[in-house]
């Protein structure tokens, strides 16, 4: 078996790599990473390089972890600034070094891609390869329970939990079917939020990554792009992403409009899994009193309950998920650290870290708005 780091996707087939994927997770299908490849999305200019390390075996991929070198630590999600920073005053080198990912998308699932005893040869020779490329380390975001097994019978790998807001649904029959499970006051908060909505003449409609125009995909990249925009910031994702992925699986593309007669004026664009709504990006060209959570919290609810979806993942952070039903959700990444002395340093801030996530994690169901013993 042989190792190697891929500078892109295009050096295996599609059909070799779906193949060693455990479920229908979208982020990790071969047409979503390479058309972030293809669009120019990540490449060396963006800092997100492509470095994919895998197994290989008589030419046949055997495992794989999807991965990039980064000269910085933006879009990651899984915020390690601080630990740059010390390295930098301790005359450390930090960057360039590898992130086993999927780029601007905290989403959790399987990292690890293949068969149990092929990741393991993977993980145990992945630190020499660092030494040889002049990573400082390697860092593995938003695992699954599977990875998580595989990297803690590894030595040297940190463990760090953080804490996301999720929504599940249980088999609801209709959004009245979610609010009677909330106390009285909540519900009523809700219902008041979407009347604003409605009384200001917006309707919403779906449509599928098959169904809509390059005028329509232009509007939705407008409105994704200004998001970025009003924060001072460019966006991630280039126009042609947006394409790209509609023409590569249409399927697992969904696109909520908001339109105030005839004129569109808010999106959210999601992705669906197995049995997971993934709202990825919204944005919008005319302010609205609580449009934001209708567009992106209380569409997608309808939506999953309408399409039997059991798991809505709106995005990361957001402690204003809690009151609207959303449930603390731990995640986990992953940590190998080649300097000796820092390694020990982020492993003490890890388990005071990890304490506090927690407890956090905790407290923050005292803000759910479901009634005792409901949530």
């Amino acid at each position: 078996m042989s190792f190697s780091f891929l500078s892109s996707l295009a050096a295996v087939s599609a059909a070799d790599w779906d193949a060693l994927l455990p479920d229908n997770n979208p982020f990790l299908r071969y047409a979503f990473l390479r058309s972030l490849e293809e669009s120019g999305s990540v490449g060396a200019e963006s800092g997100w390089q492509p470095a994919h390390w895998v197994a290989l075996e008589q030419g046949q991929l055997r495992a794989a972890l999807p991965g990039y070198q980064k000269s910085h630590s933006w879009g990651e999600y899984v915020f390690d600034h601080s630990w740059a920073d010390a390295c930098y005053r301790a005359n450390i080198p930090y960057y360039p070094k590898w992130l086993g990912a999927i780029p601007f998308s905290p989403v959790s699932g399987p990292r690890l891609l293949g068969d149990a005893t092929s990741l393991t040869a993977l993980l145990e020779a992945l630190p020499e390869a660092l030494a040889r490329q002049g990573f400082s380390g390697a860092h593995i975001n938003f695992t699954d329970p599977h990875s998580d097994a595989l990297l803690a019978a590894q030595p040297g790998w940190l463990s760090r939990l953080g804490c996301q807001y999720h929504w599940h649904n249980p088999g609801y029959r209709d959004f009245q079917d979610f609010l009677d499970t909330l106390m009285s006051r909540k519900r009523k908060q809700i219902r008041k939020e979407r009347e604003q909505v409605a009384a200001n003449g917006i309707s919403f409609h779906w449509l599928s990554g098959g169904e809509l125009s390059e005028v329509q995909w232009d509007f939705v990249y407008t409105c994704y792009a200004n998001t970025y925009a009003v924060r001072g910031q460019l966006p991630y994702l280039t126009r042609d992403f947006f394409s790209l992925l509609a023409e590569r699986m249409p399927g697992a593309i969904q696109v909520v409009f908001a339109q105030r007669g005839t004129q569109p004026v808010a999106m959210a664009f999601s992705l669906i899994g197995d049995d997971t709504l993934y709202g990825r990006y919204w944005g919008c060209l005319a302010e609205f009193d609580r449009l934001h959570f209708e567009t992106c919290f209380w569409q997608g609810m309808d939506y999953a309950i309408a399409h039997g979806l059991r798991h809505f993942d709106a995005g990361a952070q957001g402690e204003h998920k809690l009151v609207r039903g959303f449930e603390p959700t731990l995640t986990r990444s992953w940590h190998w650290l080649r300097h000796e002395g820092l390694r020990a340093a982020v492993g003490d801030f890890l388990q005071q870290e990890q304490a506090g996530v927690l407890a956090w994690a905790e407290e923050a169901r005292d803000a759910l708005p479901y009634r005792r013993g409901q949530a």
